[in-house]
């Protein structure tokens, strides 16, 4: 893959910043339904258990005293025990994410003259110091 295609600076390199957002390919974490988007979350799920096998009991018994889920129990004519799940809750399985960060620092492709970085822990104040440095570019340009 060749170079990626730029505008010639029109400044030093001093007067840029570089906003990023990167993430770790090793850094896989556990994390909540909400984060990954999770079906079974957004809409809710339904949990089909046969309480006659021994595995059956044992699920049945840990979604009842052990789950911490909001859920209704229903009865199908094979026998068969029904956990229906609201959504909004997390599911049983484990999700994992790659934790992204939200990076900052000075100048631009031709380096970084100052040193100076910062990471952000969330993306609303990685977004936010963004807006208010484009915030200050529009400012300024308007001055002239």
């Amino acid at each position: 893959m060749g170079d990626p295609f730029r505008l010639a600076a029109q400044g030093p390199v001093g007067a840029y910043q570089t906003f990023s957002v990167r993430s770790r390919p090793d850094g896989a974490v556990r994390t909540v339904c909400e984060r990954v988007g999770c079906e079974a979350w957004r809409k809710g799920w339904e949990s089909v258990i046969d309480e006659r096998t021994d595995l059956g009991q044992a699920q049945a018994v840990y979604i009842r005293q052990r789950s911490g889920r909001t859920f209704r129990e229903a009865k199908t004519d094979a026998g068969l025990t029904v956990f229906r799940f609201e959504s909004g809750q997390r599911c049983f399985a484990e999700h994992q994410t790659r934790p992204e960060l939200y990076l900052v620092r000075d100048g631009d492709y031709r380096g970084n003259p100052t040193g100076r970085r910062r990471v952000h822990t969330r993306a609303a104040d990685w977004v936010e110091h963004m807006q208010e440095e484009f915030g200050r570019f529009g400012e300024d340009r308007r001055r002239g």
